[in-house]
């Protein structure tokens, strides 16, 4: 088995590592000596206040030391890798958050077993030292269409009690109203996952194993099986796909929609999901969110539950009314909580006008603007000009080739065949500098790459001397304005090329000068 690559300084510190790593760069919190354990540095704070503490196996940062914070979690306690953190650990932080004044605890556990006995003995242990300590067990899977025996699993929809349980803490609510609530609330949120690749433990090999051409669906964060593996498909399918099923009433886990639900949408990276692509999904999930009737009040985007390196993505539903989106936009201070606009999605304008560009001047043919030149023979000039560009189009290529992507020749095409066309379909103007303005215009739309930005640039340089006066000497002025623009933009000067001299066999040079360039 091929172990992966991970950027640490052992496999037996790393969690330790990471967690220092955390309150190097948060002074805003602290580790509690002794343990995987991270605090408030505040905790005096929290006196007269509910505590509340989460946690569990790492390798799903930011989750859930990031979350530390005034406004969501007062602690969290970290296992080693997908592993429950040991109860000496758990019971520490009690006793610490208790020492500080707390009027309760609240440990937020999400629905895995080890994490359901270890934090439940901790809470045992504290009892017995006359510690207020409650446990709600977070389940917002919405994978599997009937409940296993251990019962739905905890996923992203996690963070969103941290947050909720946060602001209702912060705000002096007991811990018999924050309970409520968060039990109230386990029922509108709901989860799913869907992978393209695996997640690997350090030290390990991949935790499973998926085909280029596979994704898997509904799988957890540790890597546990999903409920099917299907063909890849578009982001547009595969969200279709998600939303479907957390929304489909025969499903035991299913989440309830009806057209006008008001929800907050969480687009969470699962670890290895480009920016790209989730900004992709995340527009898939608004569009088709909303083309079902939802009225979308705020969306995260980010890795906020993630499963190591795993390339995919989870989708968190919330339902939402106006008291829970008022605990959702309360403050906090977590550092890994991000910075939602508090405003609704749905309805809000996706585009602003683009300012209308001033319309061009049909001018009639004639030769008040080119004394020297007819406007058949300008015309004459530009059909050459292109025509010898085309019979180039191979030479031009292969030259390229040597040295660059062996495109040049068909990015010159391109733009000969776009001016072959304007030429042929309307009358040329009459003034040269409105002639130029038009040729770059052309170019910078219809050549591509930096050659067609670079012949627009100079072309729209050399329009300006060509405006207000036009004679033979103004042309000096024009090509010394284009020159000069394109020495400013692309920081070349005489003598310097777009590849360096020795880049190409000098023979190459010599054909590039003499049978191509001088018949243009």
């Amino acid at each position: 088995m091929q172990v992966s690559k991970k950027l640490v300084n052992s496999v037996p510190h790393c969690v330790d590592d990471a967690l220092s790593g955390i309150v190097s760069c948060h002074p805003s919190v602290r580790m509690l000596q002794g343990h995987r354990v991270v605090v408030r540095a505040d905790l005096d704070q929290i006196k007269g206040k509910v505590a509340l503490l989460s946690g569990g196996g790492s390798g799903h940062e930011p989750a859930h030391a990031g979350y530390v914070g005034k406004g969501m979690l007062t602690g969290a306690i970290a296992g080693a890798i997908f592993t429950s953190p040991p109860v000496g650990s758990i019971l520490a932080a009690i006793r610490a958050v208790a020492q500080a004044g707390s009027v309760g605890t609240l440990l937020i556990v999400k629905n895995y077993t080890g994490d359901r006995l270890n934090f439940g003995l901790a809470l045992e242990r504290a009892r017995a030292d006359g510690i207020d300590v409650q446990m709600v067990i977070i389940a917002d899977d919405c994978a599997f269409t009937a409940q296993k025996k251990a019962g739905r699993r905890g996923l992203c929809g996690t963070v969103l009690i941290h947050k909720i349980a946060g602001a209702l803490a912060e705000a002096g609510k007991s811990l018999e109203e924050i309970i409520c609530q968060v039990t109230a609330m386990l029922g509108v949120i709901g989860t799913m996952g869907v992978s393209l690749s695996p997640c690997s433990v350090p030290g390990s090999g991949p935790a499973f194993h998926l085909s280029p051409d596979e994704l898997e669906l509904g799988l957890g964060i540790h890597g546990e099986a999903g409920i099917r593996r299907m063909k890849m498909m578009s982001a547009d399918a595969v969200v279709k796909l998600m939303i479907d099923h957390m929304t489909d009433p025969s499903n035991e886990s299913h989440l309830r929609f009806n057209p006008g639900v008001r929800l907050v949408l969480v687009v969470n990276n699962l670890g290895g999901l480009s920016f790209l692509e989730m900004e992709v999904v995340a527009n898939s999930a608004v569009q088709y969110l909303e083309d079902r009737g939802a009225v979308i009040e705020r969306v995260m985007m980010g890795p906020f539950m993630t499963a190591l390196e795993m390339a995919g993505v989870s989708l968190t539903l919330m339902q939402v009314d106006e008291e829970l989106l008022k605990l959702f936009d309360a403050e906090t201070t977590a550092v890994a909580w991000p910075n939602v606009a508090k405003i609704r999605v749905t309805g809000q304008s996706r585009s602003i006008s683009t300012p209308e560009e001033e319309p061009e001047v049909e001018n009639s043919q004639g030769t008040e603007g080119f004394p020297f030149l007819s406007s058949q023979a300008l015309k004459q000039v530009l059909e050459q000009v292109c025509s010898t560009l085309l019979s180039l189009q191979e030479e031009l290529n292969e030259l390229d080739r040597a040295a660059g992507d062996g495109d040049c020749g068909s990015t010159h095409t391109r733009a000969a065949q776009a001016i072959q066309e304007w030429i042929r379909e309307r009358p040329l103007p009459s003034q040269p500098g409105p002639l130029l303005t038009a040729l770059a215009k052309i170019l910078l739309e219809r050549m591509g790459g930096s050659s067609g930005a670079l012949y627009s640039l100079f072309l729209t340089a050399a329009a300006q001397p060509l405006q207000s006066y036009n004679d033979p000497v103004a042309w000096v002025s024009a090509m010394d304005a284009g020159i000069e623009a394109m020495k400013r933009y692309g920081g070349a000067d005489a003598g310097d090329r777009t590849m360096p001299k020795n880049s190409m066999p000098s023979n190459h040079q010599e054909r590039m000068q003499c049978k191509c360039w001088r018949r243009l």
